[in-house]
């Protein structure tokens, strides 16, 4: 019993706590004085590299890559509108019996991403009587879905 008192419990606080042995290492301020690589300040002697530095992409008056390559032509258009596509043959094994299809049926089903606009095109048969109603469908897609019964709207 005498052994338990005898012992102390170290109890950990915040001012003990020491970074690890060789965490914490000074950095060399050079060209401090000559005990921290002073005068050149570890440049070696004279020479574009000692004077200060070489722009970014430099290549030592070789001609410069950004200026080998050829400029590109042309623009994007800001207003590019992107339609996620839906096949025929996918909206076939999607509505096996027919019915009304509409965007948010086919985020529901996992067909396409929600919040995108939906293209239906022509690749692949259809032969239930379909009512879609998406953003856009291909004149194809539209002539298959209306000559198997159904109507399409956009």
């Amino acid at each position: 019993m005498s052994d338990e008192k005898n012992e102390r419990v170290q109890v950990l606080k915040l001012h003990h706590l020491r970074p690890a042995a060789g965490s914490k290492k000074d950095r060399t301020r050079v060209g401090r004085g000559e005990g921290s690589k002073g005068k050149t300040a570890g440049r070696g002697t004279k020479g574009q590299k000692a004077r200060y530095q070489v722009k970014v992409g430099f290549e030592g008056g070789q001609m410069p890559l950004h200026m080998r390559t050829p400029k590109l032509r042309g623009f994007k258009n800001p207003f590019r509108v992107e339609y996620q596509v839906v096949n025929l043959d996918k909206i076939a094994e999607l509505y096996p019996n027919g019915g009304d299809v509409t965007v948010a049926d086919l985020v529901a089903k996992g067909a396409v991403r929600k919040n995108e606009k939906v293209k239906v095109l022509g690749q692949g048969d259809i032969s239930v009587k379909l009512t879609v109603s998406v953003d856009k469908v291909s004149a194809s897609a539209a002539e298959k879905i209306v000559a198997a019964g159904g109507t399409v709207s956009q």
